[in-house]
């Protein structure tokens, strides 16, 4: 296998992403709530139009409402809204109190920017996808928060557990009171990077679901602009929705370095296994009409990481071999099969939890509703440690299970005779259907290579 370059491939499109909207903010900054080319305006500098009232409410329950209900609701907020929220020379001003500001609309991935500034004593923060939240604080000693992080700054994803990764802002980058603060936020799937005043202080972390900490947040959801005890104002709420090509680069950026490529998108050169059942055209690998079989990698891994790119067609089926021995049936002879499945064809209506997209088949059951639509790419990241699986679908985390632990199969125990193996082959193990992988990636995470 060949080194690949993530690095240098992607770096042209990793500065387009990073720097440009910012140096098209600073374009613009002179006319304000003016939005930089390819974001809209969330707030309109005139009135509270596109918003309702929320507050730290699970939107699983208000998304699971009827139309008429849910419009109820929205129409009730309004009274709140109006009596705590205010509009003035171009500021959204908040005194404080009352719901919190909630788009009408819902987003998925995004890249959001704003500027608030507020007062001593008061915090808030920003919930995306009305998950809280990005913390804002009074940084000072006299905020009396200092016991719960507010000396560590602003900007942090403050509600996930502790010590998890993103929780406390990478550095100190809060303006003194009075002036304007800056957020950039990006989201994609549930993971965050967030720049605030210019400085990174989140770096791709996962926010946590506050409401379902067993699950991910949801896929869409609003953005929320708290209240919390003091005056706040904001300006300058823009927002840019992210597609699936260009949340897929920025997936695959991330700690890139040690990654080959395992499919070198031209032959099977490194593969072994029925490769006759399976075509590549174009960088893409796809199981043949009608064929299957398991085909895999000449290389073994103990522990090791994958990242690829799947593409289904309607109701298309296969699956990811894992540790495989080389022959047999991969979801019992081999540590598992990972299953690849087109969760929303009727056909499927009634299968076992454990067999649904991104599942250890027939083990532990993946969270289900992340998969883009069909035609769409949807990146995938895996990452198998001792006997410890954990599966990332568009950076949504939807599997993370010691399969040592597991007790309950949807067969007998005994069928799952590879599941403690240790060792083995990765590949693709085709049912029928035309089913397309490309950008496959492979990352060992010791040395034990064979």
């Amino acid at each position: 296998m060949r080194s690949l370059s993530l690095r240098s491939r992607f770096l042209t499109v990793f500065v387009f992403v990073l720097l440009v909207p910012v140096c098209v903010v600073r374009a613009h900054e002179p006319v304000l709530n003016s939005p930089p080319p390819g974001f809209q305006a969330l707030f309109n500098g005139k009135d509270l139009s596109g918003w309702w009232g929320c507050g730290t409410e699970n939107p699983a329950k208000w998304m699971a409402l009827s139309e008429q209900d849910l419009a109820a609701k929205k129409t009730k907020s309004l009274e709140d809204i109006r009596a705590h929220w205010s509009v003035k020379d171009g500021e959204l001003i908040n005194d404080g109190h009352g719901l919190y500001l909630t788009t009408e609309k819902n987003y998925g991935d995004f890249e959001l920017l704003l500027e608030y500034r507020t007062v001593a004593k008061a915090d808030s923060g920003v919930y995306l996808r009305g998950i809280p939240q990005v913390q804002i604080w009074d940084t000072t000693k006299e905020g009396g928060k200092w016991n719960i992080g507010a000396d560590k700054g602003s900007g942090g994803l403050w509600n996930n557990s502790p010590e998890t990764e993103g929780k406390d802002p990478l550095v100190f980058a809060d303006h003194a009171f009075g002036d304007w603060n800056h957020f950039r936020i990006l989201m994609v799937g549930e993971r965050v990077t967030i720049f605030f005043n210019g400085q990174l202080v989140v770096n791709h972390a996962r926010l946590e679901n506050y409401f379902d900490r067993k699950n991910p947040v949801p896929r869409k959801g609003p953005v929320q602009l708290q209240t919390h005890g003091g005056e706040i104002r904001w300006r300058n709420v823009h927002l840019r929705e992210i597609g699936g090509e260009e949340a897929n680069t920025w997936l695959a950026l991330h700690s890139a370095d040690g990654f080959v490529t395992a499919l070198n998108g031209r032959d099977f050169s490194g593969w072994k296994g029925p490769i006759d059942n399976y075509e590549i055209k174009n960088g893409i690998l796809k199981c043949r009409t009608g064929k299957g079989g398991t085909i895999f990698t000449e290389e073994e891994y103990t522990d090791f990481m994958v990242r690829l790119e799947v593409r289904f067609p309607p109701g298309g089926n296969n699956g990811l071999a894992i540790r495989y021995p080389g022959d047999g049936d991969t979801a019992y002879v081999g540590m598992c099969e990972l299953q690849i499945l087109e969760n929303t064809h009727p056909k499927y209506a009634n299968l076992d939890s454990r067999q649904y997209h991104g599942s250890v088949y027939g083990q532990v059951a993946a969270a289900r509703g992340y998969q883009r639509p069909v035609g769409e790419w949807n990146f995938q990241e895996i990452t198998v440690q001792g006997s410890r699986i954990r599966v990332e679908l568009n950076g949504f985390r939807i599997v993370d299970a010691d399969i040592s632990e597991v007790t309950e199969f949807m067969y007998e125990a005994e069928k799952f005779s590879g599941r403690t193996r240790t060792q083995g082959h990765f590949g693709f193990a085709g049912h029928n259907d035309p089913v397309e992988f490309r950008q496959v990636r492979i990352k060992a995470l010791d040395s034990a290579r064979q």
